[in-house]
């Protein structure tokens, strides 16, 4: 495994990372929080943001604007069902999700499943770090290169999942600071 393709796995890592925390909510709307959900449409699973126009006109409320108005009744069942604890309000034409403010107490928990998430994401790390290595123990063993080229890869593989590491450290810090703040 070469460097270049463990610091492009690794980064994959950290995307998917910030993927997962923007489904997270935070006190303000924010369309990413239905990049998750998937509507019935005509006996197909289909991501939300594939059948609407979804934006936020306010700090408070998503407006959800179905291409097909046919399918008002399967998004806002979608939207019930999913895990966002948010009431779908259908008039008809459109579909509006009030975000309600966070108490504290769900702040800590949103605050808990950023961490748990961000775990996740290092333990991905720590994944790629171990068959990297173990990739370069194995040309070690087989004699494809040196000992000494063996530990200075291993040595740069330690440095490249530290900064990969920072990097969703970062992240996590951010999303902390955005839960956080009322």
């Amino acid at each position: 495994m070469k460097l270049t393709e463990v610091k492009e796995h690794m980064q994959k890592t950290v995307d998917a990372t910030q993927r997962s925390f923007n489904s997270i909510r935070t006190g303000r709307a924010n369309t990413a929080l239905l990049d998750r959900v998937m509507v019935d449409y005509y006996g197909t699973e289909t991501p939300l943001k594939s059948l609407a126009n979804i934006t936020t006109p306010d700090a408070s409320t998503i407006l959800i604007q179905p291409y097909d108005k046919n399918s008002l009744a399967q998004i806002e069942k979608a939207i019930s069902m999913s895990d966002l604890g948010l009431t779908p309000n259908n008039d008809g034409q459109v579909i509006r999700l009030n975000i309600p403010p966070l108490t504290s107490e769900r702040r800590q928990e949103l605050v808990k499943t950023a961490s748990k998430l961000a775990e996740e994401g290092r333990v991905g790390l720590r994944n790629i770090r171990r068959d990297a290595i173990d990739e370069v123990r194995k040309q070690e063993k087989n004699h494809d290169i040196s000992e000494d080229e063996s530990r200075d890869l291993q040595d740069e593989i330690q440095k490249i999942t530290d900064k990969f590491t920072k990097k969703i450290d970062e992240l996590l810090a951010a999303k902390e600071q955005d839960i956080t703040t009322v």
